[in-house]
């Protein structure tokens, strides 16, 4: 068997290998958001989103409505540009909340993102704030707080009050801004007898695991920032398992789904306790206590916290760590590795989006743009093809000569690059700066809310999920839905195309082997890809169609790269 069918051999093994385990690697390490269109009978159909925090089906509408029909008396509203619901008297809990600007699909008629729900509901989801101490006299779920207001809405806040037999009184005021910041003080005045030993306490609870899935590249679930820095290694398992309390002075903690969060804000200035418990596999909650303080008979102790209920959009979760001193909000959003060019994407990307009116046709000014910044190096990447390509003869008769002693022609290979003052790898800088580019897009596609149901034109309703249209099915017309591994959309085909036309721009190796390999990568590459967002595949095909412009143009630079390699 000759080197080069050897070659063909290895690398067909390698693409079918590639084929079948892209699906498990993709689903676990870069994760697909669900399509949110579905093509049925030639038409776009809007597909339910089973990902919401608690969707509204018509099961869990009829039982959410209620259990808050139940509670109607005791509940004050709550109304910002932002959000609506109310927070419930029994246990002073915020446990009503949708999110005004979000709907749950693209249907017209969708209903809002609903992030909280109380107890009793399907996927109950709620905050709930009081005070740990006193011997257990302090108020509990079953109090039944005294609103003083109406309505809680920026610039007015509103303060429940109670008391306990022993002679404490409690009061909670609240107050919310415009946008999901929620100011929580409480206040513990002892009018007993004797000193009291009081701590306040804070609590998110919910009833299952977000819908969301937890993966290698995104973090969902608990989240804490505590001792200065991000804490992104705690998941849902480390909780039922039992995790340890963490103190701290300065911090917060919570629970994220990919794109909502909420999150307990302490007091920045003292000391208070974390923790993250569970029940079964059920039951999450995360917990802040504050510092521990012995008040005098006669005196009153306040203590001022924060809580964040809402989507994380960039400039909102930047605002607040800037603006309002909350640490490390903005790594609300898992950015990674790669936060450095990710951030500058996103706001390059935003700015675009806000200039033209459209994400797809930002996502291709944004490729215009990196070509652009990188065509000197495509540049020295061409001179280095063809001083490559000038010096293959030599390149082979020393392989022939040296053929039985590779450590002989390796050496003088090297020899050879530093005679003709050659850099192999030149050719590849390219390539490897397109890479941490275009996992950076893909975070930002998969994170960022900004993204989040995006049109771009015809059947792409949504850039930040895969293509729903497949010619598999006639297009939809076809009763007959392919297997997720063989659906690959129209834009993924494109994808193939352009990357066909690109190599076949460059220039034909003296290898047949590789030759063979080159025929063949669009057309795997272009099964990999499927599953990934449609704004990625339009990045690729964007790059590739660039490349392919800019390669005629640095081919009238390098002739020499167009004629056939002397023998």
């Amino acid at each position: 068997m000759t080197n080069d069918n050897r070659n063909f051999i290895t690398f067909a093994i390698l693409a079918v290998l590639i084929l079948l385990g892209s699906q498990f690697v993709t689903h676990w390490f870069f994760p697909a958001n669900p399509p949110v269109t579905k093509i049925e009978g030639g038409k776009t159909k809007v597909q339910p989103n089973t990902t919401a925090p608690a969707p509204t089906t018509a099961a869990t509408l009829q039982n959410l409505t209620t259990v808050l029909q139940q509670s109607a008396g005791q509940r004050v509203p709550i109304q910002t540009p932002t959000l609506k619901g109310s927070i419930n008297l029994k246990g002073a809990r915020i446990d009503d909340l949708v999110l005004s600007k979000y709907d749950e699909t693209i249907a017209r008629n969708s209903p809002p993102i609903r992030l909280l729900s109380p107890a009793g509901a399907a996927d109950a989801y709620f905050a709930s704030f009081g005070w740990d101490g006193i011997g257990g006299a302090v108020p509990n779920d079953n109090t039944v707080w005294t609103a003083q207001g109406s309505v809680l809405a920026p610039g007015k806040p509103i303060t429940l009050t109670t008391a306990n037999a022993q002679g404490q009184r409690f009061a909670i005021e609240l107050s919310v801004d415009d946008q999901y910041m929620f100011t929580v003080k409480q206040t513990v005045a002892n009018a007993g007898g004797a000193p009291v030993e009081v701590a306040t306490k804070s609590m998110v609870m919910r009833a299952d695991k977000s819908k969301d899935p937890d993966s290698w590249t995104i973090q969902v679930g608990p989240m804490w920032m505590h001792n200065g820095g991000a804490d992104y290694s705690i998941n849902w398992s480390d909780v039922d398992k039992g995790t340890p309390a963490v103190t701290t002075t300065g911090g917060w903690e919570g629970f994220t789904d990919k794109y909502w969060l909420t999150a307990l804000i302490p007091d920045q200035r003292v000391p208070f306790t974390g923790s993250y418990t569970s029940s079964g596999g059920k039951d999450y909650t995360a917990t802040v206590v504050g510092n521990r303080t012995t008040l005098p008979a006669g005196k009153e102790f306040s203590e001022t916290s924060r809580f964040f209920a809402g989507a994380k959009e960039v400039r909102v979760l930047n605002h607040y760590e800037d603006q309002a001193k909350v640490p490390l909000f903005g790594r609300a959003i898992d950015w990674g590795w790669f936060e450095v060019i990710e951030k500058p994407i996103f706001t390059y990307l935003d700015w675009l989006f806000h200039m033209v009116g459209n994400f797809g046709v930002a996502i291709m000014l944004l490729t215009l743009t990196i070509r652009a910044l990188i065509f000197p190096i495509a540049q020295r990447q061409f001179a280095s093809m063809a001083a490559m390509r000038a010096i293959q003869p030599k390149m082979k008769a020393l392989q022939e000569r040296y053929k039985d002693d590779k450590q002989r022609q390796q050496t003088e290979i090297m020899k050879l690059y530093k005679e003709e003052k050659v850099n192999p790898l030149a050719g590849c800088l390219p390539t490897l700066i397109q890479i941490p580019i275009m996992y950076s897009l893909y975070k930002v596609l998969m994170l960022t809310i900004e993204m989040r149901h995006q049109p771009f034109v015809a059947w792409i309703k949504d850039l930040s999920a895969p293509d729903p249209l497949t010619p598999l099915n006639l297009f939809g017309l076809l009763n007959f839905t392919p297997p997720h591994f063989i659906a690959i959309g129209v834009v993924p085909v494109l994808l193939g195309i352009s990357m066909w036309l690109q190599f076949r721009m460059n220039p034909a190796p003296m290898d047949e082997a590789q030759k063979q390999i080159f025929a063949f990568m669009p057309w795997v590459l272009m099964f990999v890809m499927a599953p990934f967002a449609v704004g990625l595949q339009v990045y690729w095909i964007t790059s590739n169609l660039l490349t392919v412009l800019q390669q005629k143009v640095l081919y009238a630079r390098h002739p020499e790269l167009m004629k056939p390699v002397k023998k």
